[in-house]
């Protein structure tokens, strides 16, 4: 019972500290998400209705919270149309692939909308930082990505790139919570630790990326991060703004009364059956 009380009072302080530093009040952030989420969901009846396909990238330095923003994204809609996709390491059969084939099985069909919490914009990022890929196949990507967006959006799919950019001292302040953190220690890879020490290789790679495709048919916008409740609100915001949804009318449900015929006693045919031991 200690350790409970302990770790929602060290949670109460690091909320008091981040809110103490300017950041966005809990109450105030909860407010405005569920207004932010209730359109989400006329998006996706829109979406639905209309066969519209939409592509969401998420991309950024590692801790700049794009698992929390695709969480608040996603958590009020269904599964079935608001479809998250994080794809592992290449398998070696896939590693012989072209490079975006494994990334275009994934893509929408009508009434989806797909959000790659990273994409195939990883040989722009850690490939090339971590020296994945040899630099003539890494310029060639950066080449041909703005023209193969073209075509995805000119084959009727809306592309959303979004980068969220985290100060280096916010960055240092998340790795660390998350070395004593069980319940966020899963989140730091030694992929990730020694991303850590590369600070200014991935600022390099992030200009260069931007620079070759941040283009007029396929933007990337960029928010800051560093406070984590403002920056969701923020990308939703701009994903609700950009998509020209409609609020689609919806027939109201009503509830027939439930049939009498064939009844029974219905718990009492559950008795000597197994159930979950009540510990709450």
């Amino acid at each position: 019972m200690a350790k409970k009380t302990d770790k929602k009072t060290n949670k109460k302080q690091e909320e008091k500290a981040e809110e103490g530093n300017g950041k966005l009040k809990r109450k105030a952030y909860e407010k405005e998400l569920r207004k932010l989420q209730v359109q989400l969901c006329h998006l996706q009846e829109w979406v639905k209705a209309e066969g519209q396909r939409v592509i969401i990238v998420f991309e950024g330095r590692d801790a700049a919270g794009k698992g929390g923003t695709i969480k608040a994204l996603t958590e009020r809609v269904s599964p079935r149309v608001f479809r998250v996709v994080a794809l592992p390491a290449p398998s070696d059969r896939e590693k012989t692939q072209m490079y975006i084939q494994r990334y275009i099985e994934q893509f929408p069909a009508g009434g989806e909308v797909i959000i790659f919490d990273r994409s195939w914009y990883n040989r722009a990022g850690v490939e090339h930082v971590m020296g994945f890929v040899d630099d003539r196949r890494y310029a060639r990507f950066l080449e041909l990505c703005p023209e193969i967006e073209n075509y995805i959006i000119e084959a009727g799919i809306k592309l959303i790139k979004i980068w969220l950019e985290v100060g280096m001292e916010e960055q240092s302040r998340r790795f660390a919570a998350r070395i004593d953190d069980p319940l966020r220690q899963w989140k730091l890879s030694p992929m990730d630790v020694e991303s850590y020490t590369r600070w200014y290789d991935y600022s390099r790679a992030r200009d260069t990326m931007l620079k070759a495709t941040d283009s007029k048919h396929s933007p990337w916008v960029i928010v800051r991060s560093d406070d984590k409740r403002r920056a969701r609100l923020n990308c939703i915001s701009h994903i609700l703004n950009t998509v020209p949804y409609k609020k689609v009318k919806r027939a109201k449900v009503k509830l027939p009364p439930r049939s009498d015929k064939g009844a029974y006693d219905d718990q009492a045919s559950l008795k000597g059956r197994r159930f979950v031991a009540e510990r709450y």
